[in-house]
C-alpha cells in the first residue's frame, strides 16, 4: 500500500520526521518521498486551513500512486478526550457550510446542494475508512494512550469560547475540531481514496487560555500513533 502522510505544519511533525529516511523537509508545500518502517511513503506539510489542505491532497493524488492518505496533527477536543489524548476520526464534517436562517444554522442538505456527488451525495459529512480508522484506534490503545473515536468538525474560525464550541459540537455530535480534515476527506472522496485522520489533543475547546494547552505532548503522542499505524498497515 502506497501511503501519503499530510500534516499542516512542521511543528506538528518533528518526532515523526526524524524517523523517516531521508529526514523530511520542514518547508510547506514540499512533497517528498521517503521510507518509514521499511515502507515507501509520500510526505508533505500542507499549511493551515481548508484550501491549503485540499491543494496538497490534490497534488499528491494527481502526481503519485497513493492508496491511502493519513492526515495528522493537533486539535481541540469538545468532549470524550483530554489534553494529550489521541483522537481518531469516524467522520469529518464541514462546520460552517450551509445557511443561517431565523431558525438557526442549517446544513447543505437543507439547502439541497451536495458538496460532492458520485455514487452517493455528500453534504457536510465525509465518512472515514472505518476498518483502517479502527486500526489506528488499536495502535493508540496498544501504545497506552487514551484513544477517542468519533466525529471531527472542520472550522474556518476556531472556537475560542466555551459557548461557540458547544454550538459546533452539537451540530454533528463532534469530539474534536480542526481546520483541514473535511477538505482532505472531500478530495479523497472525489478520487475514491481512503483517508484516516489522527489528532493529538492539545487543548479543550473552552474560553481561550493558551496557558492550559500542551502542544508538545499532543504532537508527540500523535506522531507515535502515526508511526505505529504505518508499521501495522
Amino acid at each position: 500500500m502506497n501511503l501519503a502522510l499530510i500534516a499542516p505544519t512542521p511543528r506538528e511533525t518533528g518526532e515523526l520526521r526524524r524517523e523517516i529516511l531521508p529526514q523530511q523537509d520542514e518547508k510547506l508545500k514540499i512533497i517528498s518521498e521517503g521510507e518509514l518502517h521499511g515502507k515507501s511513503i509520500i510526505f508533505t506539510h500542507c499549511g493551515v486551513g481548508k484550501v491549503s489542505a485540499a491543494h496538497s491532497a490534490t497534488l499528491m493524488l494527481e502526481n503519485y500512486g497513493v492508496d491511502l492518505i493519513i492526515l495528522f496533527g493537533i486539535g481541540g477536543a469538545y468532549k470524550g478526550a483530554r489534553t494529550g489524548d489521541v483522537a481518531v476520526a469516524q467522520s469529518e464534517n464541514y462546520a460552517e457550510e450551509g445557511v443561517l436562517t431565523e431558525d438557526g444554522w442549517k446544513s447543505m442538505e437543507f439547502i439541497g446542494f451536495p458538496l460532492l456527488k458520485n455514487e452517493k451525495e455528500y453534504f457536510n459529512t465525509f465518512p472515514m475508512d472505518s476498518e483502517l480508522s479502527q486500526l489506528a484506534v488499536k495502535a493508540s490503545d496498544d501504545l497506552g494512550f487514551n484513544a477517542a473515536y468519533g466525529n471531527f468538525i472542520t472550522v474556518s474560525q476556531c472556537s475560542g469560547t466555551r459557548e461557540s464550541g458547544e454550538l459546533l459540537k452539537n451540530r454533528f455530535n463532534g469530539i474534536c475540531e480542526n481546520m483541514e480534515g473535511a477538505a482532505v476527506a472531500h478530495i479523497c472522496a472525489m478520487y475514491r481514496i481512503p483517508v484516516i485522520e489522527i489528532r493529538g489533543i492539545s487543548n479543550m475547546v473552552e474560553n481561550r487560555d493558551p496557558k492550559k494547552w500542551n502542544i508538545p505532548l499532543a504532537v508527540s503522542n500523535c506522531n507515535k500513533v502515526v508511526s505505529e499505524l504505518v508499521k501495522r498497515i
